[in-house]
């Protein structure tokens, strides 16, 4: 007897529903912190800054934890220019940045990898292992460049596309490094009422944006080209 649990569409509709409820689950997150805001920064700010002198490791746990669960990164990044200035700022804002694609990445890999490679089947999942191996890490940067994408939930996405860990640490600080300073700088320049500072910012957010446009129209052709090649006459 053949036994229906164990059948290709038994499973398949089994990894439809993991992952559905994963989504489900972000969904909820996202809308929960970034759209109703149920967390009070400010009340994290001050919290951060009772611990005294181990504030900066503090605030980078902290926020590293907060911008996983889709916390805006700008606002967090905004406070750290305000406790700790631009400089050493921008260094804390980019420890939490790595640690908050660290746990993202992890916690999508765990919830989503083996399903999204079974719902794509062998072939596809194969493709996407050839793209990281050749390039996970610039795609990470590239996405880090772009503006308007939660770095959080791409987080979460490579994580479950099976992106290494280490790739996902250092695009992180690479890709994040121009945003950290933009972000941090203009807390910092809120709380020193700074203008120089501000005017050097937006200028570097600039250029990143538009650098993020291009590597992103560069790395969809890419993908393109490479799936061509793949699919092309045997």
């Amino acid at each position: 007897m053949t036994n229906s649990d164990d059948s290709p569409a038994t499973a398949r509709r089994r990894h439809i529903v993991r992952l559905a409820v994963f989504v489900a689950f972000l969904a909820g997150l996202f809308y929960l912190v970034a759209v109703t805001r149920i967390i009070d920064v400010e009340d994290v700010r001050r919290t951060v800054a009772a611990t005294g002198p181990l504030a900066p490791l503090t605030f980078v746990v902290v926020s590293a934890v907060l911008g996983a669960v889709f916390v805006p990164g700008p606002i967090l990044a905004a406070g750290s220019g305000v406790l700790f200035g631009p400089v050493l700022g921008t260094f804390v804002t980019l420890g939490a940045t790595v640690g908050t694609a660290t746990i993202a990445s992890l916690a999508g890999r765990r919830a989503g990898r083996d399903s999204a490679r079974a719902l794509l089947g062998t072939q596809r999942a194969e493709r996407i292992d050839a793209l990281i191996d050749r390039g996970g890490l610039w795609a990470v940067v590239g996405q880090r460049c772009v503006p308007g994408i939660s770095d959080a939930l791409a987080s979460y996405a490579f994580g479950a596309f099976g992106v290494p860990l280490w790739q996902m640490a250092v695009g992180a600080f690479i890709g994040s490094a121009p945003r950290a300073f933009v972000y941090t700088a203009l807390g910092a320049s809120i709380g020193d009422r700074s203008a120089p500072l501000a005017y050097t910012a937006i200028p570097v957010w600039c250029a990143t944006a538009i650098i993020g446009a291009f590597a992103a129209r560069h790395g969809y052709r890419q993908w393109r080209g490479h799936g061509s090649q793949r699919e092309g006459p045997q």
